[in-house]
Formats: C-alpha cells, structure tokens, sequence
C-alpha cells in the first residue's frame, strides 16, 4: 500500500476503535497481509495466536474480524461450543449464510446426513432384511466364525491407521491399532450401515461424514472467495477443539486432501498453548505465529489511563491483582476505582478487589450471580437478578433490560451466538466466592436455573417426536438438558448425580460428539463446585470419547463408577451388549443384556437385544422367547413387533409372523421394516401377489429404496415375470450396486432368459462383493454346465472349498453350509459323497426350516439343469422323513 494513503484522523479512529489499547504490532500483521493481496509472496493464509488465559487472545480475534470486514471480508467465528468437525462446518455456514453467503450444496446435504444418521439409529434396534442368513435360505451363507475383513477395508486400514485423519483424536492410540482389526470393525460398520440405508451413497455420508461433507463445503466457499475479496475463518478457544479439529484443519488448509481451498481463504486459530507438532510439524513453516504475553508495565498503565484511572496507588494495586492480563486489566479500568483500599491485604481476592470497586451492591450481587450459568442471556439474566419494588428502581438497578445491557457491556464477558459467557479468568474466581461466602444461596440459585432449563426442555419435548433418540438429536433440547444438568450437580451434589451418570450412559448409546460433551460437563461441574470424584469422571469420559471404541470403554468406565444407579447400571450393560453385536462380539453381547435384565428384569430394550442377539446366532426358540417378552412390557411398540415377527419367520412360523407385522403396521402403516418384512414372509409362503403388493408399498414410502426393489425383483423372479424382474433389480442396482444378492437374483434372471454371459457377470460380480459365500459360485457353475462355458469345475470347487469351510466354523452356524455342501454335491454329481454329507446333515439335528429350505434347494435345482431322478429320489424322501419325524 502506497505510503500516506490512510489519514492521520484514520489512524486515530482505528486506534481507539472500541476502546482497544495496545497489541498495534499484531494489528498491523494483519491488516498489511490483507493489503498486499492473496498473490503476493509474502501473503500468508494461516494464523496462530496463542498465549495464556485472559491474554486477549479473543479481543485480538475480534479486533483482527471487524479490520477483515473493513476490507469487505465475510467471516466467521468458531468457539468451543463445537464438538466435532462437522458442527464446526455447520457453524461456519450459518455465519456465512447470515451475511448472505449461504453455502446451500452443503447445508442440504448436512440435513442429509442428520436425517440418514437419525435413520440408522433407529433402524439399529431391527435386524436388517438384506443379507439375513436365516431369511433368505440357501440364497446366503453365514459367516464361518466372521469373514476376514475384505480386501479394501484392509488397504483403507493399513493407509489410514497411522493419521486417522477422519476420527479426531484417534492419532495418539494408532500405534497399538492391528489394521485388520480396524478393518474388520470397518466391514462391520458398512454392513449394519448397508443394511439399515440402503444407499451406498447414504452408507459412506454416515460412515465418513467428512469425507463427504468436506468437499462439498469447500465447492460452496470457493464460490463465496469468488464473490468476496476474502473469507477469513476464526478458530477462538482452540485449546479446547485442536484435538477435534487439528487433523481435519491440517488436511483441508495445508494438503488440500478434500480439495483445493481459494488463495483469498485465511484461517486463524487462536489458543492457549502451540500447535501440536504431531499433527502440523511438517506445516510448521506455512503457519504464522503471534505469540501474546500479558502487557507489559507501560501498556497495563496506557489501558488503565485510558480508562481514566491514574491514582498510583491504585494503577500499583491494579497492576500486582491482574498480572499484567489485559482482561483483569481492561475490568479494572472500567469500573474507574478511584481509591486503593486495603491494598496490603493478603487475603483479598481479586474478585473482592474488583467487586469493592463497585459501588453499588446490587450490580455487585448481580456480576457475582450471573457468573453462575455457563452461559447467559436476557431470559437468564432476568431469572437470577429479582426485580426491586417500583419505587426502588434506579438508572443504575441491575435487573430488567436495562441491567442485562450494563452487564454485556462488562468487559469480562464475551458474545457467543446472542449468549453471554463470562471469562473463564473472572469466572472461576467469583464461583469460589460465591460458593465459599454463601453455600445456601449457591444452592438456590443453581436449583432456580435447574428449574429454568428443565422447564425450558419439557416445552421444548412438546415440539419433538415420543422416542428419546429424537430429543438426544435436537440441539435445543440437548442444551436445555446439559445446562439443565449442570445446575443439579452444583446446587445438589451427590443427590444429582444417578441421574447426571444415567444421561452419561445415553450420551455413550447416541455419539461420540454427545459423550464428549457429557464429559465436559461433568468435568465443569466438578471444578466449579469442587468435587474432584466428579472431575475424574468427567476426564475420563473426555479420554475414552478419543479413543477407538471410545463408547465400549466410556460404558466400562461408567458401569464401575461409584453412584451409578441400578436403572443406569442396566442401561450401560445394554447399550454396551449393542455395541458388541454390532461387531459380532455375540457371547459378550449376550452377557451384556443377561446382566442388564438381572438388574432391571422389565427393560424392553434388552430382551430385544438379546433377541436379536440370538437371532444372529441362530438361536431361534431363544430369541423368539425374548422378542416375545419385550412385546409383553412394551405392546404398542412397532419396534418389538417386527422384531418378533422376524424370529416368527425364521421358524417358518409365518401366520404368527404375519400376525406381528400387520400389528405392527396397524401402528404404524408407513413402516418400511414391516413393510418388506411382510413380504418377504407372503413370498416365503408362495403369496406372490401379497408380497408385491407390500413392496410397492413400500417403495411409495421410500422411493430410495433399493431394497424394497431388489425383493420385489426376486418375487418377479418367482413368479416367471422375467422383463419386470429385469426393471426391478436394474433399478435397485442404479440405487445401490454394492449389495451382492440383487446381483445373484439378476443372474438367475438372465440365466433363466438363455443370458448367460450376463448371468455370468452379475454371479461373479456377486462373488467379488461377498467372496466368503458359496452359493454365488455354485450359481456360476450351473449356468456354465448349461452353456458350455469353461470354468464349470473351478467354481464347483470353490463353492465346496467354501461350504467345507464353514461346516468346520462355530458349531452354531454349521447347519446352513452343511446344507449347502449336499445341494452342491447333488448337483455335480457326487452321489456317494452327497450320501455321506446327508448322513452328516442330519445327524446334526437340523430344525425344520434347514430341513425344509434343504428340500426347496433340491427342488430349485432339478428345475434348473438335468440331474438323474433316480439317484435323487433317496436323498429327497430322507429329508421328507425326518421333516415328517420333526413335527
């Protein structure tokens, strides 16, 4: 910039903007980087300010934001009310939006994800239609004692195990990570996730959020960089979300691993201590540091003075109580003291120092009580400062409008989203004043704002859907019950804390995002109200929520917490039952929800659960006895229904199914689950037109979903409707090519339509995406045996290398394989090794459905290619005998 291009009268305006004193070399830093332009070489697109609490770090912050929008910047502000890379982008988009640069691409898909991930939770609690073993017959194998993690899911582990990049905090545990374990945790993550979505698409949204948010909010402000001459992003308080944030801010604005950011994007981080070297060590050069250290003697008096305090004895006093902290300083040198009273006491606070200074008790009253809430607004404001009589009120009275404008005008508090927040440097010493001064008051007021914020949640239930995961996913709620929480913990104590601990557990059971902030509050609580047992439970949450598997451990943790009560106890060992069978961990899951029932014998939630456990591990009389007794307690549940209905199926009990199903839509008609399930049952019992019926429907609710299609493809299938088999099963595919059966079912399709090459593609497509089962080979080698394709021997014999597999794995997931390998050798032939194999199936007491879907199979095959009746016949009146003797 030109020397003389900014007058002497702008230069006095800039320097007194705000009353601001001091810090002018880091405010020139700034506004020369801004003046030179974004193609200089000596730009600089990457601030970090640090120094210790109460240095003015976000004074400068504020300083350096309102220099930025002077130069026609839009900008925007990140505090520590983020828990996570995504609501840090959504805060920033919300800011951008207000200045009329909304980023819709991103907002629309952020509502996206909220929705899908709202989606998946709820659907965690049914087992999933798609790749259910015990539903589709000899359509699936199961998993021989778990399938190896697969190939890419290794790769993406053996890559992304040293940074983690996507799971903040997880860096520091990698070196103790095996990648196969990470990858096995990652197949079975995008399994449940498949199962519950449907959508690839919806899969990897929910699965890595930032993976697919991050481009898309950096597309949207690259379109905003190029309408403004800059977009400058704040980090403030970074202290507290560098272990959120650091990786992700790392490889968005150094690497650009989500996509290139426009050269006229600054950010600046502002907190306490340096950058972790672990994370930007390699992009230490790129970062410009601005260290602050308190003022020195000659700026504290230059801020002082200009506060019009000049009494030496005073600015001496002023100076020994605020350590040189422009924030102490900035506090004294508004409240004008005009005398130093008492100075050589020792055992004055600087809080008493500061308050004695003001002169009016009630504002001194008031400062003290408004330090009580986390944060606070006029609503608050008004709750804690009563109103005096009519012929008492004053200009200077602290309660009303009036005095919650004198008190945001204080120096110590800070605006963050239209709430107040004081200082952390002024507040945690005016909390110990309060609380040693007067224990009954710090009882009454915290018990005032415990009532306020639960008042303020009830209303806000009113406005949300019955079921508790609704309330955990709504902002204000959460908030409302955070605060709401925090107040019961410092008015009552102990008292409080069964129920602070039971919401821990449901924070574990909702999110990481959600157990970090039950962490933070328990450590807040703690320290402000001098409970060390509370801050070590606090920490501990904090550790285990960044760690892999953060949720097991944190429940862990909470079960052998003292003061955790019985209720909560069962809770925990639910929620953790959930968590292991989700991973496949099914004994462990079992112990789980056994103990969960032991201390609460009437917990819905677990019997089913437990059900589902069982379900996965073929255990059918045991899981339809628990889904039963959880539909007792909770009748009116569509949830317990369907899951009953399910184990009903898997028994082959349909009519008992159906029952259940149509309960349950009878409760809910636009339930999807109860919509494909029913179908699926209607075609199992060959009630072909039902089942389209119910997939159609189910189709209308979502028309997304790809499942609903492919199911409605195999009833075409059935039903010899080749072409509308075709149609469907293309479309599921169009919406979600990663499942492997609407792939096998096509294949059938094709094969059936004399389209073998094409038949041939999809089974081995099939294969690639589920290589551990052996039906999609077998499948192959028909359709070779038909068409004279080569190969024929190759996939019988990988379809018996599988089978024979698997028959060797968990004794209680041999039944189906063992099947399996007897239609395989029936079709080769072997027929003195399926005679052998027979005598093994059965003298492994296989239920009826084995029996029965044994039978099918055999009967599917005869259709399919020649095999000699004769030799045949035997095995199958076997087979009809001991169905008979099973009755």
């Amino acid at each position: 910039m030109a020397q003389g291009a900014v007058s002497r009268q702008e230069l006095i305006r800039r320097r007194r903007s705000g009353g601001f004193v001091g810090r002018r070399r880091e405010l020139a830093l700034f506004r020369e980087n801004l003046a030179q332009g974004a193609g200089a070489d000596t730009y600089q697109f990457l601030f970090h300010v640090r120094g210790l609490a109460g240095v003015g770090k976000s004074t400068l912050v504020r300083q350096w934001e309102a220099t930025a929008r002077h130069e026609g910047a839009v900008t925007a502000v990140v505090g520590d009310d983020v828990h996570s890379a995504v609501e840090a982008m959504e805060s920033l988009s919300t800011q951008l939006g207000r200045q009329g640069c909304a980023l819709k691409s991103f907002d629309k898909l952020l509502a996206t994800y909220r929705q899908k991930r709202h989606e998946a939770e709820a659907a965690s609690a049914v087992p999933a239609i798609q790749g259910m073993p015990e539903v589709q017959g000899a359509h699936s194998a199961p998993e021989a004692g778990g399938a190896a993690p697969s190939s890419t899911s290794v790769l993406a582990a053996q890559v992304g195990v040293a940074g983690l990049g996507l799971v903040p905090g997880i860096g520091a545990f990698s070196g103790a990570i095996r990648p196969e374990q990470v990858a096995s945790g990652l197949d079975h993550m995008r399994a449940a996730l498949s199962s519950w979505l449907r959508s690839h698409e919806d899969v990897e949204l929910v699965l890595s959020p930032l993976k697919v948010l991050t481009p898309l909010f950096l597309a949207d402000l690259a379109d905003v960089a190029g309408r403004r001459p800059w977009v400058v992003l704040f980090f403030d308080t970074y202290e507290r979300t560098a272990p959120l944030l650091d990786l992700w801010l790392r490889d968005m604005l150094v690497s650009e691993a989500f996509g290139a950011v426009p050269v006229n994007v600054q950010a600046v981080l502002a907190g306490q201590g340096s950058l972790n070297a672990a994370c930007w060590g390699d992009s230490l050069d790129l970062v410009t540091d601005v260290a602050l250290e308190p003022f020195t003697p000659q700026e504290a008096r230059a801020l002082l003075a200009a506060g019009a305090v000049t009494d030496e004895r005073v600015v001496q006093a002023a100076l020994r109580l605020s350590g040189g902290l422009p924030v102490l300083l900035d506090a004294l040198a508004r409240s004008r003291p005009q005398q130093a009273d008492a100075v050589g006491d020792p055992s004055d606070t600087a809080v008493e120092r500061f308050l004695r200074w003001e002169t009016n008790p009630a504002r001194r009253d008031a400062v003290l009580a408004c330090a009580l809430p986390l944060r606070i607004d006029e609503d608050i404001h008004r709750a804690l400062v009563s109103a005096p009589a009519a012929d008492a009120t004053t200009d200077d009275s602290p309660s009303g409008a009036d005095g919650f404008r004198w008190l945001r005008a204080l120096p110590f508090l800070s605006d963050q989203s239209g709430r107040l927040r004081y200082h952390d440097v002024i507040r945690a010493p005016m909390l110990r004043v309060m609380r040693s001064r007067s224990p009954v008051q710090w009882r009454r007021l915290h018990d005032r704002l415990a009532s306020l914020f639960a008042g303020w949640r009830r209303d806000q239930e009113r406005t949300l859907p019955p079921e508790q995961s609704a309330y955990w996913d709504d902002p204000l709620w959460r908030d409302h019950r955070l605060d709401e929480t925090y107040h019961q913990l410092c008015a009552q104590g102990r008292v409080a804390l069964p129920d602070a601990l039971h919401d821990a557990v449901r924070a574990c059971g909702h999110s990481i995002e959600s157990l970090r902030r039950w962490g933070q509050l328990l450590l807040q609580a703690g320290q402000d109200s001098d409970a060390p047992d509370l801050v070590r439970t606090g920490q501990l949450l904090l550790d285990c929520a960044g760690q892999p598997s953060g949720d097991i451990e944190a429940l862990t943790r909470l079960l052998a917490t003292p003061g955790i009560a019985t209720r909560g106890r069962a809770l925990a060992h639910t929620l953790r039952g959930r968590l292991h069978r989700i991973d496949g961990r099914h004994e462990q899951a079992l112990a789980d929800y056994t103990a969960a029932l032991t201390l609460d014998p009437d917990l819905a939630r677990a019997y089913t659960g437990r059900g589902h456990t069982h379900q996965s591990m073929r255990r059918y009389g045991a899981a339809l006895a628990d889904h039963s007794r959880a539909v007792e307690l909770d009748p009116r549940s569509p949830v317990h229904l369907i899951s009953r209905g399910s184990a009903y199926h898997n028994l082959r009990r349909y009519e008992e199914a159906l029952a259940d199903f149509d309960r349950a839509l009878s409760l809910d008609r636009h339930d999807t689950w109860a919509l494909e399930f029913r179908g699926l049952v209607h075609h199992h019992m060959g009630h072909h037109e039902a089942a389209l019926s119910d997939y159609t429907d189910a189709i209308a609710v979502d028309p997304q979903g790809a499942w609903a299609y492919a199911a409605r493809g195999d009833v075409h299938l059935a039903l010899g409707q080749h072409e509308r088999a075709l149609a469907d099963l293309d479309h599921s595919l169009s919406l979600e090519s990663q499942f492997p059966w609407p792939h096998c079912w096509r294949g059938e399709t094709y094969r059936a339509l004399g389209r073998h090459t094409e038949a041939l593609a999809d089974f081995a497509r099939a294969a690639e995406l589920r290589p551990d089962c052996g039906w999609f080979p077998y499948q192959a080698a028909l359709t070779m045996r038909l068409s004279g394709t080569p190969g024929e021997a190759e996939q019988w014999q990988r379809a018996m290398d599988i089978y024979e597999a698997q028959t060797l794995g968990d004794a209680a997931f041999a039944h189906l394989p063992r099947s399996n390998l007897l239609v395989v050798l029936c079709a080769l032939p072997d027929w003195e090794r399926a005679g052998e194999q027979l005598r093994t199936f059965l003298s492994h007491a296989p239920s009826r459905h084995q029996i029965a879907e044994a039978l099918t199979d055999l009967a599917d095959l005869q259709r399919a290619v020649h095999v000699d009746p004769g030799s045949l016949q035997p095995i199958t009146a076997r087979l009809r005998d001991a169905l008979s003797d099973s009755a």
